[in-house]
């Protein structure tokens, strides 16, 4: 279990350090954020130009692990994962939330000028349908209309903690982004981090390597070698073209780069913030393929202590 913990944890600590630079896609205000700042991770004053929460709470990209990971830690059998993870998601992101009182801000936002962040947690469009699905008692309860990570994020401590059959990981995915988009780029995801995490040297080309034949992955891999044709174009000005938005395959592929043109955790991580736009859920990824290739250690422990999920995470460690 030590092994997946400490990749969960990498995942963290990377949304985290992102989190008060969420969502700028200006780079001349990036720019000025950032200006002769020594640390530009964990950045005490928010300039999300979406939402405000305290520097050292995660997005809601990870926030869904979040809710994964207690919901393994707390289901007395591996039959209950599903249908407890369902019931929490609707608890910790439904009515009564924080999560869903911004909600109400945000449709109060829409009738005047939007001149400040919010005050309070991000509430992703995928949530937003999976919660409706559930009350509705679909089957398959993911959102259809975006193809962001969220369903990647909540499978993330499941394929590392509890399963890594296809099948499984495939049905944990579509409970929060039901689309082939989400699922295909959110397994690629999954199989580079494992294939870093039992010490692969090169995870990325190998993915390649051993799916080559898979049909299932056959546009993952073709954005992968346009990435690694660009391995050494600099970073933040290749993201602006490969995509700095949330949705798949653009978020997959700048993320990639960030992964094959960095050295270690730090490096990769604060690359990914420079490059703005939605950096948090590209930085899930990005941290736990470090924490798998590099180990525990290579996650500044500065960061962690800043972080504020990792205390919960670290009890398992």
């Amino acid at each position: 279990m030590h092994e997946g913990v400490k990749i969960f944890l990498g995942a963290t600590t990377a949304d985290a350090a992102a989190r008060p630079l969420h969502w700028v896609y200006d780079p001349k205000k990036l720019k000025t954020y950032i200006k002769g700042k020594k640390e530009i991770a964990f950045l005490k004053q928010n300039k999300s130009p979406f939402y405000s929460i305290k520097t050292g709470n995660v997005s809601g990209y990870n926030d869904v692990g979040q809710v994964m990971f207690q919901t393994i830690i707390t289901s007395k059998k591996k039959s209950d994962i599903l249908k407890n993870f369902k019931k929490n998601i609707v608890r910790h992101f439904g009515p009564g939330s924080n999560y869903y009182k911004s909600l109400k801000k945000r449709k109060k936002y829409k009738k005047i000028k939007w001149k400040k962040p919010l005050n309070g947690p991000w509430i992703h469009q995928n949530f937003i349908e999976t919660i409706k699905n559930i009350k509705a008692k679909k089957s398959i309860t993911g959102g259809t209309k975006v193809n962001e990570s969220d369903g990647f994020c909540a499978a993330l401590p499941y394929y590392f903690l509890v399963s890594k059959k296809e099948k499984e990981v495939k049905k944990v995915i579509r409970t929060v982004a039901n689309s082939k988009i989400n699922e295909v780029y959110g397994l690629a995801r999954l199989k580079i981090i494992d294939l870093a995490n039992t010490g692969e040297k090169y995870p990325v080309q190998k993915f390649i390597k051993i799916n080559k034949k898979n049909r299932y992955f056959k546009e993952p891999i073709m954005n992968i070698k346009k990435v690694l044709r660009l391995k050494k174009q600099n970073h933040i000005t290749l993201v602006r073209k490969l995509g700095k938005a949330c949705s798949d395959p653009g978020n997959f592929l700048s993320a990639t780069h960030s992964i094959i043109s960095s050295s270690n955790y730090k490096s990769a991580i604060v690359k990914t913030i420079k490059a703005g736009g939605c950096n948090a859920s590209r930085c899930n990824y990005i941290g736990a393929y470090f924490a798998a290739l590099k180990g525990f250690k290579n996650i500044p422990s500065q960061w962690i202590k800043k972080t504020i999920p990792a205390k919960n995470i670290l009890k398992y460690i």
